[in-house]
């Protein structure tokens, strides 16, 4: 009996541990990045941690083990992939550099009184981004619980995860180009329609969003092919971070509209998020005269 208490204890601080860790550098990102929002007047820092706070916590449970299960050390492979091609992108477009404010966050302050924004800041672009950023991540627990040996499945997961991930950069690349193409378009050297319709924006208003949640379903499958079944608490991470890019889509389509009143004929015909082909007949639409 003393050695099955001994055992149980054994099983249950193993458990405990990395989600302990996890929780410690949740609670610490988020001191960190109110902290700095108030002292620079910045309120991206939780953007700036996007891709690189998930993969903290992915390797937590991956080393957890010692590095000694597949599923897991192949998951903190992908997800560092992940990290790399989307902190690569923010850097690109000066989103580490002083002033790298989302242009989001700039609108909607200027929506609302400063004590409001001041709560919106700490409630929901602090707290409540960061908890998300953990909440996607724990499939990896699941997976950490179940530590079952491989099977097929992981690997259609593994090649959908990377499909996905050349999707998304192709879509970020695409507008990397179009972005450069349309400053020098302010200089008056090259013509042409105010935002991007052609490549992956063709069959998709924002491509880049749905890769992006698809990697993170993909994701929560790794916890689910390991317990064994899809009926698992921690699909609440990908649900809710669909829900974000909801939101997301529906303000950043309301300041395009406003921007750009010809991108209502973009909106008739081509899919919001899941690419899928263009309705009606396809010509860029280009500035009203």
């Amino acid at each position: 009996m003393r050695f099955e208490a001994v055992r149980s204890t054994a099983v249950y601080d193993a458990t405990v541990s990395p989600l302990l860790v996890c929780l410690s550098v949740l609670a610490a990102s988020c001191v960190l990045t109110w902290a700095l929002s108030l002292i620079t007047r910045e309120h991206s820092w939780v953007d700036r941690a996007w891709s690189i706070v998930p993969v903290i916590y992915v390797w937590v449970f991956a080393g957890a083990t010692g590095l000694h299960d597949a599923r897991l050390d192949i998951l903190a492979v992908l997800v560092t992939l992940w990290g790399i091609r989307l902190t690569f992108n923010f850097a690109r477009k000066g989103g580490y550099a002083p002033g790298g404010e989302d242009y989001r966050w700039t609108v909607l302050r200027g929506r609302m009184k400063p004590w409001r924004f001041a709560v919106v800041n700490l409630l929901f672009i602090v707290i409540y981004q960061n908890v998300l950023l953990l909440l996607i991540a724990l499939p990896a627990w699941t997976a950490f619980l179940h530590r079952t040996p491989l099977t097929p499945l992981d690997a259609m997961a593994a090649i959908a995860f990377l499909l996905l991930l050349a999707g998304e950069t192709i879509a970020d690349q695409q507008q990397w180009n179009f972005q450069r193409r349309k400053a020098a378009e302010a200089v008056g050297r090259i013509p042409g329609p105010r935002f991007l319709q052609t490549g992956l924006f063709r069959y998709s208003r924002h491509p880049n969003f749905f890769f992006e949640q698809a990697q993170w379903w993909v994701v929560f499958s790794f916890g689910a092919i390991a317990a064994g079944s899809i009926l698992q608490w921690t699909v609440l991470g990908a649900i809710l971070l669909t829900l974000l890019f909801v939101g997301s889509t529906v303000f950043t389509e309301s300041i395009s509209l406003s921007r750009y009143p010809e991108y209502a004929e973009y909106q008739s015909r081509t899919s919001p998020v899941v690419p899928w082909f263009p309705r009606g007949r396809e010509t860029l639409v280009k500035r009203a005269l």
